[in-house]
């Protein structure tokens, strides 16, 4: 297998299974506009950050290694990020919602490999390199958030999406992605953002992986701190939007202070937010992710847990009060008068594990065509299964080489020879294996003596239920990478000659060769040739101005007649107050 990244101490620990959504950084492929691009954007963010973002974020960028005049390496980056315990990877845009969760549960931030381009230089609505690296890294060099943040992604890997979450990543994905391509059409665009808007109106009641992306955007991405009337930014997001940084800071913004309602609050990733929310401080954000999962499945578990994994249609993980753990695709569940489950079923490959270790004999080899299992106590009998000593087993007739019929309350009958039982570490049963078994639930017959062994799970309660498999290594990697590849924007001739003319500056600058001379030749092929390319026309004026070139003034009547097309206007002025 090819590694598209070098392993370190925080990288190493990462999953297999999450090694596929790790791309190797083109940097080559990083044209010198992308890197003016990069350059005038975190200027102008550092500039205007410096008065407005969390005192974090200045002493981030130092610690996390990241330039201001040029897009980062992520060799580098990983160099200095694994003092303070993190890691970077590069990705192909969005990656689905669980593996972004996972990734920071191991400490790893996902940093999209793309740079946007000019056209969206102040607000981009795909994920870039600047919105990864710039917006996230810096904040995690705080320890109280960068702990936020690892337990974020360790319960938020864990919550259960929908059937149709998956669809909607899809689909924000491609209209992304279409947005930030300049070769797109306007009709595959409009299409995009139909499919979008459609879901949005059709997605039904969210899901726990919505209300927990929600919590996600309004905090990591979207985030304030401080006090409503005088917040401070820390979200992604903002920190890496030189519109939306200065956006948010005006009045018409409400400022709502953050609390777990937030995560009832939808946002859309193509548009200003209307309203941010504010976090009196780190550890806040902590609280409200706990109240979070006190609401989730994982915590809660019961009839409700079972039913929000059958209609996710997803790999996922019930626990039952011994410890047992049940992983598979679920798919029917049966209830009693009172709403407690009393029957489980999954359909296809299903594993069965302890403490998130498989236990053997029980994995998908031995459970291809799905598993099933009563839950709850037995009739007339006080004392539950897994609280039963050795005496009281034997007293209930339940123990090896016996045929006993088990009516549980709940209505479900087991009849069958006992086996053998199957117990943990502290010696509490958690399966008990028949033969010539026959289960029913009133005339609804759920096992038959044909299917072979019957091992019955055993719990009174289902404690936990949550997305994924207990044991990482149960399943073949059933997450699949996204078929809708970012778009590789493909460059004109004409294009390249511009690229180059900005390559010379960059080099000029760097070697401190820059002459006058140089300066006009390419002053007059961009007038010639480039006449609409402001950043350019900004880069040359910023050196003829540091060193009093007499072809300073022919650049600023240049730049003044560009600030005619409003969509220059304001990015000129503000890069014009830079050169000051």
């Amino acid at each position: 297998m090819i590694m598209h990244f070098q392993l370190n101490d925080v990288t190493k620990k990462l999953p297999k299974h999450l090694h596929k959504f790790i791309v190797k950084q083109p940097y080559d492929e990083y044209t010198a506009q992308n890197q003016a691009v990069w350059r005038y954007v975190m200027r102008m963010n550092v500039n205007y950050l410096r008065k407005v973002a969390h005192k974090s974020y200045l002493e981030g960028l130092d610690k996390t290694g990241i330039s201001i005049d040029e897009i980062p390496h992520m060799e580098g980056m990983n160099r200095i990020l694994k003092d303070i315990g993190w890691a970077a990877v590069s990705v192909d845009g969005f990656i689905p919602p669980n593996a972004f969760m996972e990734f920071q549960a191991y400490n790893v931030l996902v940093i999209a490999s793309d740079m946007r381009t000019i056209n969206h230089i102040e607000y981009t609505p795909a994920p870039d390199i600047i919105h990864e690296a710039a917006g996230h890294a810096p904040i995690i060099a705080n320890p109280e958030y960068a702990e936020y943040l690892r337990r974020f992604g360790e319960i938020g890997n864990k919550a259960i999406s929908s059937a149709k979450d998956y669809e909607m990543y899809e689909a924000i994905r491609l209209l992304s992605i279409l947005k930030e391509n300049p070769n797109a059409t306007e009709k595959e665009i409009q299409e995009a953002q139909n499919a979008v808007e459609y879901l949005q109106e059709n997605m039904g009641e969210l899901s726990e992986m919505d209300q927990i992306r929600n919590l996600h955007w309004w905090t990591v991405e979207y985030g304030l701190i401080g006090t409503v009337e005088q917040p401070k930014i820390y979200g992604a997001g903002l920190l890496s939007s030189i519109g939306e940084s200065a956006w948010c800071m005006q009045e018409k913004v409400k400022k709502v202070p953050y609390t777990i309602e937030a995560a009832n609050i939808n946002f859309d990733i193509t548009k200003p937010q209307p309203q941010l929310f504010v976090t009196p401080n780190f550890a806040h954000l902590s609280l409200v992710l706990e109240q979070f999962a006190n609401t989730m499945a994982i915590r809660k578990g019961g009839l409700k847990g079972i039913q929000k994994l059958i209609n996710s249609k997803n790999l996922g993980t019930i626990e039952l009060s011994t410890g047992i753990q049940i992983s598979g695709i679920f798919t029917e569940v049966i209830e009693d008068d009172n709403g407690k489950p009393i029957y489980f079923k999954t359909q296809g490959n299903t594993a069965l594990s302890n403490r998130d270790k498989e236990l053997i004999g029980h994995g998908i080899e031995h459970h291809k065509k799905g598993y099933g299992s009563p839950i709850g106590k037995l009739k007339g009998i006080n004392i539950a299964i897994e609280n039963m000593s050795p005496r009281d087993l034997e007293a209930y007739q339940i123990y090896e080489g016996k045929r006993i019929t088990l009516v549980f309350e709940g209505g479900v009958k087991v009849e069958g020879n006992v086996i053998t039982g199957t117990r943990d570490l502290r010696g509490k049963i958690l399966i008990i294996t028949f033969k010539n078994c026959t289960v029913t639930c009133k005339d609804k017959v759920l096992f038959q003596p044909n299917w072979g062994l019957y091992h019955m799970a055993v719990g009174k309660e289902v404690v936990s239920a949550y997305s994924g498999a207990a044991d990482i290594n149960s399943f073949k990697d059933i997450t699949e990478v996204s078929k809708t590849k970012t778009h590789k924007i493909k460059y004109t001739d004409k294009e390249r000659e511009l690229y180059t003319l900005y390559s010379n500056v960059r080099k000029m600058r760097a070697k401190k060769t820059v002459t006058e001379e140089k300066l006009t030749v390419i002053y007059n092929q961009l007038k010639n040739n480039f006449s609409n390319d402001w950043l350019l026309f900004l880069e040359l004026y910023e050196l003829a101005l540091q060193h009093n070139f007499s072809i300073q003034q022919e650049l600023l009547v240049a730049l003044q007649k560009l600030k005619c097309n409003k969509s220059y206007t304001k990015l000129i002025e503000n890069g014009l107050t830079l050169c000051q």
